[in-house]
């Protein structure tokens, strides 16, 4: 029998273990580091059944005040959607290195890397500093949150389209906007409506964390209940949460199945 067929088809691999060791010992190093113990885990657990019996039943007699919150959330969530996507058309077709020149691809490509170099509630804070507390401050937060997910998406599925389409209209001498509309778009649109109703789902969730810095929506509301220690009502809010995002995913799937039918 030959050296190749003796061979071990499951040879080990020597660098990769000597990897898993060392992520295995970096992580007990790290959680020595930050002060990780089994006792202080089980007192936590303790804490969080006295919380988690605090909070119930929860208290819905405030139910005016959560609608309202609620339909501000709503609606900071859908105008930031609708005007994020609608700058993220554009500035994703300008930093697509299939279709434009590199002296138009870097300054849309460095806008997208500064609109996702912050966590939204960051620019939440920035931008309650600069535009004042109140909805404006969170629509403008999540305009920015989506052209920076929404953005970078497109323009990375407008370089993995065909050109042959595009090559075949700019033959027919068929203008700019011509090409785009017609061997661009019909190759993404099915990705583009994905993406486009995944960042309203994310920006439906990050309404309600941007509201704890004072950018409008119920997490305002969420915040002050925190700090009143008003764990009942505190449920209340988290319950509609959960509901007003079934409910957005619920929209979102309505959308996608009737742009993809």
């Amino acid at each position: 029998m030959s050296a190749a067929a003796v061979r071990r088809p499951f040879k080990a691999n020597w660098g990769a273990r000597i990897g898993w060791v060392l992520l295995a010992l970096y992580c007990v190093y790290a959680t020595w580091s930050l002060d990780f113990s089994w006792a202080r885990f089980v007192s936590g657990l303790d804490n969080g059944a006295r919380f988690l019996g605090a909070m119930f039943p929860p208290e819905f007699t405030r139910w005016r005040m959560l609608v309202d919150n609620l339909i501000e959330t709503l609606e900071i969530a859908v105008i930031a959607s609708a005007f994020g996507v609608a700058f993220s058309l554009p500035i994703g077709l300008v930093a697509a290195r299939n279709l434009m020149p590199t002296w138009a691809t870097w300054p849309a490509r460095t806008l997208i890397a500064i609109c996702r170099s912050f966590h939204p509630v960051i620019f939440a804070i920035l931008f309650v500093k600069a535009v004042g507390f109140g909805p404006l401050a969170g629509i403008i937060t999540l305009v920015f949150a989506s052209i920076g997910f929404i953005g970078k998406l497109f323009a990375e599925a407008i370089e993995e389209i065909s050109l042959k389409p595009v090559e075949a209209c700019r033959a027919a001498g068929a203008p700019f906007m011509s090409v785009i509309f017609m061997a661009v778009l019909p190759q993404v649109l099915n990705r583009f409506i994905g993406f486009a109703t995944y960042q309203f789902d994310a920006n439906l969730r990050n309404s309600t964390m941007v509201g704890i810095v004072g950018a409008g929506g119920i997490g305002g509301t969420l915040f002050a209940a925190f700090q009143r220690f008003d764990y009942d009502f505190l449920a209340a809010i988290l319950l509609s949460i959960i509901a007003l995002v079934m409910l957005g995913e619920y929209l979102a799937s309505i959308v996608k199945a009737v742009f993809n039918d």
